[in-house]
C-alpha cells in the first residue's frame, strides 16, 4: 500500500511579488519560478529565454583528450566503431554521433549489444569482435565507465578506447585515451544523458562557430534521449528538451515523423510528456523484445516508405511488450502475495525463471508505484546466471543499497533512483537478505506528493494552464504544476466515456468545480456524494470550436484533513512487526487491539455490503481510531479464518467467511507476539 505524503512548497509571496515588478511579468508565473527556485533576474530571464543557450563543452573532463583522439582518427581515416546502448538514451546517442561522423568523412561503423545475448556495455566478444572487423578506435556512448576488463583488452590489441558516459563511476576507472563522464568532475556542471553528452561531443568537435548547425542537425535526437533518460529538466537539459522538441515538431526527420503518425500524435501539440509517453517506449522497445538495430535504422533512415515500414515494426514490438510487461507483473504481484516474508520487506526483491530481462525495469518501477518501496525484479536464466533491475523511491540511493551488498553480486551499475544488477540464483536470497538489512539501518522515507500550492476553486480560470507553459518542459525536478483544492464536497459523480471515466462536481464557499478523473469506473471509486476531500489537481486548457475552458484532471484524492504521514507510520511499525523484528513497548502499544476494537470492527465488515479495497478508506469508513490498529486486527481475522483478503489488487479486497463456532483472537499467533512484549 503507497501511502503518499501530500508536501505544499513554501512560497515567499514578496520574493514573488519582487520578480513579477523586475521582470514584468504576471504575478501567478512569478509565484510558480519563486516555488522553484527560480528568484534571480538572470535566472528567470536564462529560464524564459526564447534563445537557446549552452556551455562550453570542453568543460566536460577529457573533452579535449577525446577530440583530438577522433579528430586525429577522422584526418587518418582510421576505422571508428560507436559502441552504444540498447535503450532510447543509448540509441539516439549512437545516432547523433555516428550522423557526425559519417557526414564529416570518418570510415564509421556501431554496435549496439543485444540485451539478452550480451547484457549491458561493453564485452570482451564485442571487443573482439570489433578487432576483427579492423577497428582502431572505439568511442562508447551511454556507457563505458564501469568497463576496466574490456578496456585492458582493447589496449592490448591496439585498440584506442574514448568513453563518453554518464553513469556513476566506481572506484577502479577504465585506463582509455579519454573518459568523458560529468560524474568525474569536482565543477558544478550539469548531469547530462548519454545522448546529452554526445551532443556536447560534436560541439566540441565542430566548434562554437557551427553551434547553430549541430543544434538543427542533432537537438531533436538529444531531446527524446534526454527526455527518455529521466536526468533533471533543469538547467542545459531542460533547453536540449525545448529546443529538441520545437525540432521534433517540425517533422524533418522522416524516422522520427513515421513514428509520430504511427502512433497517431503527429497532429498533436508535443511536450515532454508525450516525447515520453509515445516516441521513447517505441524506441526502447526495440532494444528490449527485439533489436535495437530496428530503431537505430529508424532513426538514421532518410527515405519515408522505409521510415513508415520501420515505425510500424516498433509500433507493434511496442504492443508485445506491453503484454509481456503485465504478465511479468502479474507473476510478480503473485509471488508477493504467496510469500509475506517478500511482501513486507522494506526493499521488494521479486525472482522469476524465463522472465524476460528487457522489461524488468519496467516492473521494477510499477512495483515501486504501487507499494511506495524500492523494488528489484530478476530473472533468472536455465544456467542459474540472473540478471535484475531496480528502482527506488526519492531519498534511498539504490546505487549506494547495492554497493553494501557487492560481495553478493556479479556486476551492478545505475543511479541513485534505477540500477542494473546481475548474481547467481544461489545469491539472490542472500542479496534480498542484505539489502533489506542495509535498508533498515537507514531511515526509509515515504514516498512524497509534491504539491505547488493551494488554489481557491473561484480562482481557476483557463489564463492558468497558459501562464504554465512558459514553465515546459516538464520532467524531473521540474515536474508539471500540481495544485492542491482542499475542504472540497462531492457534489455528484457522473460516468464519463463509457463507464471508463468519471466526472466529478465539487462545491466550496459556493463555488463549483468540474473535474476529470481518467481511468476509473463508478466501482472502482470509492467516495460517496456529500464526502469531504482534498484533491491533487493538473490544469489544462481546452479549446472546443474557437472557445477556451479549463479542465481539471485529478491526480490524487484523499479525505479533508487526512494524516498520511500518521497512517505512514503506523503501517511501517505493523510491517516491521510482520517481518519479525523487535518492537518496542510503544509501538506495541500501536499496533494491539483492544477487544472493544474487535467487536466494532467485526460488526462493520458483517453489516457492510461493498467493503472499500482501500484500506485508508475502509479506515475512515469505520470510523475507529488507530490504522496500525487496524491493520493488525485485519490480520487477526484473517488468521482466526473470519475473512479472506486478496494481495494481487492494489489494496487488499476483503471476503467475510462463514463462522460456525467461536473463535479466540487472543490466541492467534499475531496476538501471542503483540501481547508478549
Amino acid at each position: 500500500m503507497n501511502i503518499k505524503k501530500w508536501c505544499c512548497r513554501k512560497l515567499d509571496k514578496n520574493r514573488a511579488v519582487e520578480i513579477a515588478n523586475e521582470n514584468s511579468i504576471p504575478f501567478f508565473l512569478a509565484m510558480m519560478l519563486e516555488l522553484r527556485g527560480i528568484r534571480e533576474s538572470s535566472l528567470v530571464s536564462e529560464f524564459l529565454s526564447e534563445e537557446p543557450e549552452f556551455s562550453d563543452p570542453f568543460l566536460l573532463p577529457d573533452m579535449e583528450k577525446a577530440v583530438e583522439r577522433i579528430r586525429r582518427a577522422i584526418d587518418n581515416c582510421e576505422r571508428i566503431a560507436i559502441f552504444g546502448d540498447y535503450d532510447a538514451d543509448g540509441v539516439t546517442a549512437t545516432a547523433i554521433l555516428f550522423s557526425y561522423l559519417e557526414a564529416n568523412g570518418a570510415n564509421v561503423t556501431y554496435h549496439i549489444p543485444d540485451r539478452e545475448r550480451e547484457g549491458y556495455g561493453m564485452s570482451t566478444e564485442a571487443v573482439r569482435s570489433l578487432h576483427e572487423q579492423g577497428c582502431d578506435l572505439i568511442i562508447t556512448v551511454d556507457n563505458g565507465i564501469s568497463s576496466c576488463e574490456e578496456a585492458e583488452l582493447a589496449k592490448e590489441l591496439s585498440i584506442d578506447l574514448v568513453i563518453t558516459d554518464h553513469h556513476r563511476p566506481q572506484e577502479k576507472i577504465p585506463e582509455a585515451a579519454a573518459v568523458v563522464d560529468p560524474l568525474l568532475s569536482d565543477r558544478c556542471y550539469p548531469y547530462f544523458s548519454g545522448a546529452g553528452i554526445a551532443l556536447k561531443l560534436v560541439m566540441a568537435l565542430e566548434g562554437e562557430e557551427n553551434y547553430g548547425e549541430i543544434i538543427e542537425n542533432y537537438l531533436d535526437l538529444a531531446a527524446i534521449g534526454t527526455i527518455g533518460d529521466v536526468v533533471p529538466l533543469t538547467g542545459e537539459n531542460r533547453t536540449i528538451a525545448k529546443w529538441g522538441i520545437r525540432q521534433i515538431e517540425k517533422g524533418e526527420r522522416a524516422g522520427i515523423y513515421a513514428l509520430m503518425q504511427e502512433a497517431s500524435v503527429s497532429d498533436r501539440r508535443l511536450n515532454a510528456a508525450l516525447v515520453a509517453y509515445t516516441i521513447v517506449p517505441r524506441i526502447n522497445a526495440a532494444g528490449r523484445i527485439s533489436s535495437a538495430n530496428e530503431a537505430e535504422k529508424l532513426l538514421l533512415c532518410e527515405d519515408p516508405d522505409e521510415a513508415a515500414e520501420l515505425a510500424r515494426g516498433l509500433c507493434s514490438v511496442n504492443a508485445s511488450r506491453k503484454d509481456i510487461e503485465s504478465e511479468i507483473f502479474e507473476k510478480a504481484c503473485a509471488e508477493l502475495a504467496a510469500r509475506e516474508d517478500l511482501f513486507y520487506d522494506e526493499v521488494l526483491v521479486v525472482s522469476g525463471e524465463g522472465w524476460h530481462p528487457g522489461v524488468l525495469g519496467i516492473v521494477a518501477s510499477r512495483l515501486t508505484e504501487r507499494f511506495g518501496k524500492p523494488s528489484i525484479v530478476i530473472s533468472v536464466s536455465e544456467s542459474g546466471y540472473a540478471k535484475g533491475s531496480g528502482r527506488s523511491v526519492e531519498g534511498f540511493s539504490l546505487f549506494d543499497a547495492l554497493s553494501s551488498c557487492s560481495d553478493a553480486l556479479i556486476q551492478y551499475g545505475g543511479h541513485t533512483m534505477a540500477a542494473g544488477l546481475s548474481l547467481s540464483r544461489e545469491q539472490i536470497e542472500p542479496f534480498r537478505k542484505k539489502i533489506n538489512e542495509y535498508a533498515a539501518s537507514c531511515d526509509m522515507p515515504q514516498p512524497q506528493l509534491l504539491i505547488d500550492c493551494r488554489l481557491k476553486p473561484s480562482a481557476l480560470s483557463p489564463e492558468i494552464p497558459k501562464m504554465l507553459s512558459y514553465l515546459e518542459p516538464f520532467g524531473t525536478e521540474n515536474p508539471a504544476p500540481l495544485f492542491e483544492l482542499a475542504g472540497m464536497t462531492i457534489e455528484s459523480i457522473t460516468p464519463i466515456g463509457g463507464g471508463k471515466h468519471l466526472r466529478l462536481r465539487l462545491v466550496k464557499d459556493g463555488a463549483a468545480v468540474n473535474c476529470i478523473r481518467f481511468g476509473v469506473t463508478p466501482e472502482e471509486f470509492p467516495y460517496l456524494p456529500g464526502d469531504g476531500i482534498d484533491l491533487a489537481v493538473t490544469l489544462e486548457t481546452q479549446n472546443f470550436r474557437g472557445t477556451e475552458s479549463l479542465s481539471v484532471l485529478v491526480r490524487d484524492i484523499q479525505f479533508a484533513n487526512e494524516d498520511k504521514e500518521a497512517e505512514a507510520k503506523e503501517q511501517r511499525i505493523f510491517e516491521k512487526f510482520c517481518r519479525g523484528a523487535a518492537l518496542s513497548r510503544e509501538e506495541t502499544a500501536v499496533l494491539l487491539p483492544e477487544r472493544e476494537y474487535f467487536a466494532a470492527l467485526y460488526r462493520y465488515l458483517r453489516s457492510t455490503k461493498n467493503l472499500p479495497k482501500d484500506l485508508r478508506i475502509l479506515y475512515r469508513r469505520c470510523e475507529l481510531s488507530g490504522f496500525g490498529k487496524l491493520l493488525t486486527a485485519l490480520q487477526v481475522f484473517e488468521e482466526a479464518q473470519l475473512i479472506r483478503r486478496n494481495r494481487l489488487l492494489e489494496s487488499f479486497a476483503i471476503e467475510m467467511r462463514e463462522v460456525t463456532e467461536k473463535k479466540d483472537l487472543f490466541a492467534t499467533e499475531t496476538m501471542k507476539r503483540l501481547s508478549a512484549v
